[in-house]
Formats: C-alpha cells, structure tokens, sequence
C-alpha cells in the first residue's frame, strides 16, 4: 500500500509513462475518428466558429494520436528524442481534448503523464539507435498502410450522412485520394465530408513528413571494428586466444567493441532490434574482464539497449552475473575434440569409418591446409564456391561465424577441401545403375566451374595449439559425407599442424535431447525433449547433436546471459536475426536479385530432417 501511494517506482516510469501514451493516443485516435466523441456541448460551439475548425481539430486530434502510438516504444526504451516529442504533443493533445469533446477526464490524463514526464525528465536520457535511411523506407511502407487501414475506418465511420451505398471498392478508392488530398467517390451530408478529407490529409501528410525526416536525417551508422580496433584486439588475441574456442569470432568487421580502462580485454557485440548482443567470453585477461564487461553495460544503458551474451563459457557467464547481477541459462555445449585421443576404431566410430571409406573408394581425396599456404587462384576458387554452395540470400551465423574465408589476416586458418576429378565423375556416373553412355560423355563435356572441388571445411584458430570450425559448404551433387570426410582429415591432418583439440559444431539444448531419450526419465523432461525433436523440423537441433556425437567429443557448456526472463523472447529473436534465420528486409521485389546457383547446397536449415548441419547453426 505505502509503494502504491508513493507512485510507480522511478525505474518503472518508462514502462507506465510508454502504456500511458498508447492509451492516450488510442483516445485522441477515438476522438478524431469515431462520431459519437464529438456529440459534446464545446463540439456545438466549434461548429459555429468561422471556418473549419471543426474538421482542423478532428485531423488534429488523429494525427496526434498517431503520433503518440509511434513514440510509446520510444519512451519504453528511455529515449530522450521521444521524451521531447512527447513533452510538445501531450498538451497540443490536451488542448484537442478540451476544444473538441470537453473532455476533463481526456485532459486530465494527457496532463498526468506530461507532468510524469517533466518529473522524471532525468531518466529519459537514452541515446539513438543506430540506423540508416533504410528506415524512411520501412516507415513509408509500414505507417503508409496503417493510414489506409485507418482511413478505411475515417470513412465508413459517418454511415448516417453518407449519400448512397458506396461500395467497398469505392471507400478504398476514396481513402488513396483522401491521403493525396484529392476529393474521392464517397460524399457525405453536412460538414461530415470535410471531417473525412481533413483527416485523410492529416493521414496522408504524416505518412510524407515523418517519411521525409527519417530520410534526410544525419544516419547514425551501426559500430563496426576500425583497423586499429583490429589490431587490438588481435593482440589480444596472440596472448589470450587459447582460453576460448570462440575468441577468432570476435574480428568480424560487423561488430563494435568496448575496450576495458586499461586495454587488456574487450567485449565484442552487435545491436540488433534493441538488443545489444555479445558473443562467446570477453577477450583479454580474465583479470581485466570486468573493466571491458563495466564499459559494455554502460554503453547498453546510455542506449537503453537490452543487454544479453550468447554462447559464453562456465567461466564467461560466472563473471558476467557476479560483475552485472544478470542471470544465465545454460544453452547447450560445444563438442570439442581431442586430437590425441582421436581414432576411428572402435566400435563407437564404425558408421563414421564405413561412410569415410566408402567415400574414398569413389575417387575422393582430400587437402588440408592453412590459408597462408593456398594460392591466389586457389582462394579465388574457394571463396567462389562457397558462396554459390550457400544456398540463402545471406549469410547465416555471428557468435560462431567470421563472416570471410581466405582473407590475408587469416593466414592461420585452415581449409579442408574435398576433390574429385571430372573423370572421375563421369565414370562413377556411368557406373550407376541405368546410366548411358550419353549422359557419361555429357559429364566429360560440361566441366565443374569450381574445377575438382566439391566441399570445403573453414576453420579458424583457437590459440596457438587449436581451431575451431567456421562453416562447412559442399556441391549438392558430391556424395553424402563430405562433412564427415573433411573432419575426419583435418583431425588426421592435426598434428602436423600442430593442433591439439578441435571445435566441432554447438548443439543447443544437447543435455535434455541426450537425459529425455534414457530410461527412467521424467515425463517433464520427455515433454521438452519432444518438443526438441518436433522443432528440429525446421532447425537443426537434435540432427546437430547427433551429428558432432559421431566424433566422440567431450561437451564443454554453454551460457545465454540476459537480464530479466521476460526479456528471452526479444533476445531468442534478436539471436536468429544476427544469425540470419530471421530476415527483417526489402520485399523480394525490391531485394537485389542474386544470380542463380547450379545446385542447393544442404549445409543451412532446411525443411525436414537435414542430412548435414551447418556449423553457423549450432548458435542458432
């Protein structure tokens, strides 16, 4: 009772202030549009005012509405440019209130939160979002059809004073002319049409000036790693890199960074809708994480972005929740492979020896190396191949992903390629059953574009003694198990490249699909296992897990950090939107038109149970 009559507490007046504004602009919406809020005593004296002050006001009323639906999310997240928008709107809306339906209650509210506002002025201090004029695009196509939808409303809300029975089509015609400010088929008795084209046209002209803004607006780029940002953190990199699997990941150059006070760690992240996205642990000394995790915090509330960490170690989300006070939850585990203790005897491995050597009979050989030792043309063909073996408009993966292959600065990664010659194509064509001499000879005449290559394996560097896998790509038309056969190479060809342990793929929830399928486990724990096995249909979350158990790991955990639960679903989403799972761009019409590949590659998430996961999905 005492904290109810003290207010809301200071923290909370974002949230109450953002819900306060969408209930006050749905009422200024009302006021504008529905007829039965304008039969008030102040509405009579209006109408006798010289002039159209009457449908001034209305238009008035529903642009301010409107206006204040756009700015509720704004001061939600603590942004000062909302508050100050908002700060000009409340009593321009009060005044509507008052004039057009001599509404006190209407008034009073308007004048509540404007007083809530100005008091807590101190908290509203949040700083821009990045963006770009991609948003005026967004904003013209997104606020155009709400004001056709609210329109259709403005129009077929005087029944009583339309002249005739105009047709659906006709309202829609009338409402695409009233939003150019050009009279439409529909016409009303009394002052009613002038109500209708007044509120079109405020529609209309709020759709083109906030298009407009958002467009010449000063952008305000997205952070991304400058060269001497690189170098920092590469040096960071030769002294701490071994600790953990994922610290390569860090120098994609779509990604900003927070250094600590003395320099000696980093926190690496990417904002996407709202939320400011770390990966893996912070790089540095481990003594210097708080410093950098202190500076990432501070940046997420200067931007009232919501802070969350994907995929950081036991050690990583220890750190975070002692320093931040945040909350973790355990994720899945990264299989990491031994070098030493690697051997494909065994029982265990006799699905993985059978498939490795079956593929080798059919004429497929392998090279492992690093990228430093790959010529130019080699990695012309390389790059080449896997971006028309990607099979996706774009490019998937971010905690666990460089986003590059054979770029110069990564002279220590390690490609793993598949061959097999055209020769060797065609005979195993003819070779199969009811296959012509014809199609055998077609094979000879129509060469691979990418030469004898048909799958690749990246790897990036896990300190001096450990790599870790970036992406797997292959030709559809190769033999299943290019997968299987690549890793197995590049774990026999460890050693003389002096590796000692291998980062395999990340398999997500990987402790309730292996607990839920023994005897004795709980129905709990069964449910949540189904409800795996049925997600798995689209994501590769149970094919994943039982793909990386083919190589006898050992599964190191990990962690998503996050503030409050109710925060998972934003950041699940905002996840599968950095990992590309999600798109949030252009129409395909307006998309740029990627030329067409010879064949779908089966690396990335597709319907149904895939054959071959994708390393970039394990941080899906």
């Amino acid at each position: 009772m005492r904290r109810l009559l003290r207010g809301p507490r200071p923290e909370a007046v974002p949230s109450v202030v953002g819900t306060a504004c969408t209930l006050v602009g749905l009422i200024d919406i009302a006021a504008g549009v529905v007829p039965r809020f304008r039969h008030s005593r102040a509405h009579a004296l209006v109408e006798v005012l010289p002039g159209t002050t009457g449908p001034l006001v209305a238009a008035l009323s529903l642009s301010v509405g409107v206006l204040l639906l756009l700015l509720a999310h704004g001061l939600k997240r603590r942004k000062r440019r909302a508050w100050r928008a908002a700060v000009v709107l409340l009593p321009v809306g009060a005044v509507v209130q008052f004039a057009y339906r001599n509404s006190v209650v209407g008034v009073l509210v308007s004048l509540l939160v404007l007083v809530l506002l100005l008091r807590h002025r101190a908290q509203f201090a949040a700083l821009p979002d990045p963006r770009s004029r991609w948003r005026a695009l967004a904003n013209f196509v997104l606020l155009g059809a709400g004001s056709i939808g609210l329109g259709l409303v403005v129009v077929s809300a005087h029944p009583d004073n339309e002249i005739g029975d105009p047709s659906l089509a006709d309202r829609l015609e009338h409402t695409l002319y009233g939003l150019f400010g050009v009279e439409g088929p529909v016409d009303y008795a009394g002052s009613d049409a002038w109500t209708v084209g007044y509120s079109l046209g405020a529609l209309g002209l709020l759709t083109a000036v906030t298009t407009m803004y958002l467009a010449f607006r000063p952008e305000h780029p997205t952070a991304r790693l400058t060269e001497d940002d690189e170098r920092r953190l590469r040096e960071l990199l030769a002294r701490h890199g071994q600790r953990d699997s994922l610290g390569h990941f860090a120098l994609r150059r779509d990604k900003g960074v927070v250094f600590s006070p003395s320099g000696k760690a980093a926190v690496c992240y990417r904002v996407v809708s709202g939320v400011m996205l770390a990966s893996g642990d912070p790089i540095g000394d481990v003594e210097a994480w708080p410093g950098a995790i202190e500076r990432f915090m501070d940046e997420a509330r200067a931007h009232s972005w919501t802070p969350a960490v994907m995929g950081c170690s036991e050690t990583g989300g220890q750190v975070w929740t002692r320093e931040t006070g945040l909350d973790a939850l355990e994720l899945g585990d990264e299989a990491v492979v031994d070098v030493a203790d690697f051997s494909l005897s065994g029982r265990s491995m006799r699905n993985v020896r059978q498939m490795v050597k079956r593929i080798e009979r059919n004429g497929y050989t392998t090279r492992v190396r690093r990228v430093r030792d790959l010529s130019a043309e080699e990695i012309a063909q390389v790059r080449r191949a896997a971006e028309d073996w990607r099979g996706t408009d774009t490019e998937r993966g971010f905690s666990m992903a460089l986003g590059r292959i054979g770029d110069p600065d990564d002279g220590d990664a390690v490609i793993a390629t598949a061959h097999r010659s055209d020769e060797a194509d065609a005979d195993a064509d003819a070779d199969r059953p009811g296959a012509s001499g014809s199609a055998a000879g077609a094979g000879r005449a129509t060469p691979s574009p990418y030469g004898d290559l048909k799958a690749i394996i990246h790897f990036v560097p896990w300190g001096d003694d450990g790599m870790s896998l970036e992406l797997m790509r292959r030709d559809r038309s190769a033999d299943p198990g290019m997968n299987e056969l690549l890793i197995v190479a590049a774990l026999r060809a460890a050693p003389g490249l002096k590796i000692t342990r291998v980062s395999l793929n990340f398999a997500m929830f990987r402790a309730a699909l292996a607990r839920g399928e023994k005897i004795g486990a709980g129905p709990v724990l069964r449910m949540w296992r189904g409800l795996l096995v049925f997600l798995s249909r689209w994501f590769q979350i149970e094919s994943l897990y039982k793909f990386n158990a083919k190589f006898q790991p050992r599964w190191e955990p990990r962690f998503v950090v996050f503030r409050t639960p109710r925060d998972l679903p934003r950041i699940g989403f905002a996840a599968m939107q950095a990992e590309g799972f999600v798109t949030l761009g252009l129409p395909r019409p307006f998309a740029a038109r990627r030329p067409p590949r010879p064949a779908r590659p089966c690396t990335h998430v597709i319907p149904g149970p895939p054959r071959t996961p994708s390393r970039v999905s394990r941080a899906a």
